[in-house]
């Protein structure tokens, strides 16, 4: 018996259950009143949409003192709603290519790795530079590459002990191009943010690079100047 995506495509595609997807596409975890306000329904309605999200394995659940949060089940969940967005995003009847915020743009979490122009940015220059191996829908790390991380202080013994692939391609909602996700993905971002070289915008997934933050990116991936401009 062929497995049935039906069930699963009329609950991520009701209109209030996608806006806390997306919502979630951060990688925070937000109370169901959180999610309320994101899409616009009452609390009570939002708590009978959560429920339905978990039981079907898109969502976790997490009991904080008096407080429930949720958060995506894991990057499959992250990945399918991003491709979801991507391939919304390339029908120009149904809606504009990517977030109209240039600042979303530009820069943005992408649940736990880093989208946007930016990161598409950052994936081109270690393409080039022969860090990672481009085959379209997959990305691999060459030996050059290896080499390249662990001069940046990668370590790649701690991240083998992940489930996670060390190198994933994620298409670019915005872009429609290839950015990095996986453990090197996230590492990139980890570290931006640790460095200071990038500062998360309250409530949102933005990611605004700071002045310092500009110079070393240019320096480090040998991006072009203006994608670090966020």
């Amino acid at each position: 018996m062929e497995p049935d995506i039906s069930d699963l495509a009329r609950l991520i595609g009701d209109p209030a259950r996608s806006r806390m997807l997306i919502a979630l596409m951060s990688g925070k975890a937000l109370t169901a009143t959180e999610l309320s306000l994101e899409a616009d329904i009452t609390p009570q309605t939002a708590s009978s949409h959560l429920s339905k999200l978990v039981t079907q394995d898109l969502l976790v659940m997490r009991k904080q003192g008096r407080h429930r949060y949720f958060q995506l089940n894991g990057y499959p969940v992250a990945e399918l709603i991003e491709t979801l967005l991507s391939v919304t995003a390339s029908q120009p009847n149904l809606t504009k290519t990517g977030p109209s915020d240039p600042d979303l743009r530009q820069a943005r979490v992408c649940y736990d790795h880093l989208g946007g122009a930016l990161g598409v940015g950052i994936y081109d220059s270690l393409v080039a530079r022969g860090v990672l191996e481009d085959r379209h829908a997959i990305t691999r790390l060459t030996d050059d590459g290896e080499r390249y991380f662990i001069r940046l202080g990668v370590d790649f013994d701690a991240m083998s002990r992940s489930r996670r692939p060390l190198c994933k391609s994620c298409l670019d909602w915005s872009e429609r191009r290839t950015h990095l996700a996986g453990g090197l993905g996230q590492w990139i971002l980890n570290d931006l943010l640790m460095r200071g070289w990038g500062q998360r915008a309250p409530n949102s997934r933005v990611v605004h690079i700071t002045a310092p933050g500009r110079k070393a990116l240019v320096e480090r991936y040998g991006i072009e100047a203006s994608l670090a401009s966020a």
